[in-house]
């Protein structure tokens, strides 16, 4: 089989490489859709991966070709892939929070991953899929897991269903979403499709404002940094109250200031982004959580438990039903032998872009 096999930093080969064999509780996934995360790019390219040379990819779905012993009931089937291996004896998995593990695999950065025609995954960590939902929306289902675990955090209900999605938790609530990469679009989507239609959005990028657009948002609740005073601008849209829920998803310093400066009282900042460099807040930002008796908390991962109320779950079902779909922000298809044009795009910025994918048929 063919598969992008990352030797060293920056050093990225399409190689071709024997085809994996499934073991005992695994299947050989045939890749259909892959998307590339933006925490590929500085793998690659910067800092490298856990082990060399490594398959990229943990966004991906596809077919069961073939199986190990004990997993033959996913031979044919559609499926997505949980790509984190928990060790299954740590206190967090012990706990059912297998996102927090303590040990844990992942595929595309610590085991081989889905940029290739084929790679093995533990059936534990399969979800098959419905005819309605295609392999490109089922290789967005990670990050959108993602997005749902952060907003559930918001709600205080990460392991419930009792408020997520039944519009009553943000009934009435006004909320901010800084940072539009896929995950702050699909945070836009799967708010509004909770219930909470007063929503703000914080980008800098033209691209962003058009995609905002065509999602039907309204134009004047996005706010473009690089032309407005961001503080002003949060100030004049919450009426100088602050907003209910704000969601970072950048990890900047800057923007961690506007979250907890436009914070209402006994409102809620979720951290969403990945820190760029070492996060620090000036005395009088940090007096501000303490007087507003704000709710600061992280987010990591998604919940994938096999229960109908995890994370994976949650989305697949919306998809299913098509209450939302994701492919509205895939501007690139590449085919697995041409995905360096992807990677390239995204490394050098050298046009605009959003979800980039690799399909194949």
């Amino acid at each position: 089989m063919i598969a992008f096999r990352l030797h060293s930093i920056g050093d990225i080969r399409l190689e071709e490489i024997a085809k994996p064999v499934p073991g005992d509780g695994e299947v050989l996934v045939a890749v259909r859709a892959a998307g590339i995360c933006g925490s590929d790019i500085p793998r690659i390219y910067r800092t490298g991966a856990h082990i060399h040379p490594l398959t990229c990819g943990h966004e991906f779905a596809g077919e069961v070709v073939e199986t190990g012993a004990g997993a033959k009931s996913w031979m044919g089937k559609r499926v997505g892939v949980f790509p984190l291996i928990p060790c299954k004896s740590c206190s967090p998995c012990q706990n059912g929070q297998y996102e927090m593990c303590r040990n844990y695999g992942y595929l595309g950065s610590r085991q081989d991953g889905g940029f290739a025609e084929y790679v093995t995954v533990p059936q534990d960590n399969l979800l098959g899929l419905p005819d309605a939902v295609s392999f490109e929306q089922a290789a967005m289902l990670e990050p959108m897991a993602v997005t749902v675990h952060a907003m559930r955090q918001a709600m205080g209900t990460v392991s419930g269903t009792e408020n997520a999605g039944q519009g009553t938790a943000f009934a009435g609530k006004k909320a901010v979403v800084c940072g539009l990469g896929t995950i702050g679009f699909c945070m836009l989507l799967f708010l509004r499709e909770a219930g909470l239609s007063d929503l703000l959005a914080v980008g800098n990028k033209d691209f962003q404002k058009e995609t905002f657009r065509k999602l039907g948002f309204a134009e004047e609740s996005f706010c473009d940094s690089r032309k407005e005073d961001v503080g002003k601008w949060l100030a004049a849209h919450t009426d100088g109250k602050g907003a209910d829920l704000f969601f970072e998803c950048v990890g900047k310093n800057e923007t961690l200031l506007w979250a907890i400066a436009h914070t209402a009282p006994a409102g809620s900042v979720v951290l969403v982004g990945n820190p760029h460099s070492d996060m620090t807040l000036p005395r009088d930002v940090y007096w501000k959580i303490l007087r507003n008796q704000l709710h600061v908390t992280g987010t990591w991962n998604s919940s994938f438990t096999h229960d109908p109320a995890d994370d994976w779950h949650y989305v697949l079902e919306r998809l299913a039903k098509k209450r939302l779909d994701p492919s509205l922000l895939i501007t690139h298809r590449f085919p697995l032998e041409d995905l360096m044009r992807g990677f390239l795009l995204m490394r050098d910025k050298s046009g605009e872009y959003g979800k980039v994918m690799m399909v194949r048929r």
